[in-house]
């Protein structure tokens, strides 16, 4: 996260300055406030998973072994796709049996 001092002092025109002030409650409450709408920002950036996931990456995310996976999908408890190989998941059905 990188702050500009302008970003943070918009009302002082040579940042020079600020080296040789004290920081008052003004200035705590401007940055607290700054501070605040950058992490509600970095947040509202959060990234979705892709939309289809290998069993891999659902057992990494649901923190789950190889033969627990196997019987959600034996069970019917979670959907896949099986493609060559390889089978998929979809993300959504995945939050949804979270959900559940």
């Amino acid at each position: 996260m990188n702050l500009h001092p302008r970003k943070l002092f918009p009302e002082v025109d040579n940042l020079e300055l600020l080296s040789h002030q004290p920081i008052t409650k003004k200035d705590l409450l401007n940055f607290s406030h700054v501070l605040l709408s950058e992490i509600q920002e970095m947040l509202g950036k959060t990234e979705q998973p892709a939309q289809w996931l290998k069993s891999s990456e659902v057992r990494k995310l649901l923190k789950i072994s190889p033969g627990t996976l196997q019987n959600l999908r034996i069970n019917g408890t979670l959907n896949y796709k099986r493609i060559g190989g390889i089978i998929f998941y979809k993300y959504d059905d995945i939050k949804k049996m979270l959900e559940k």
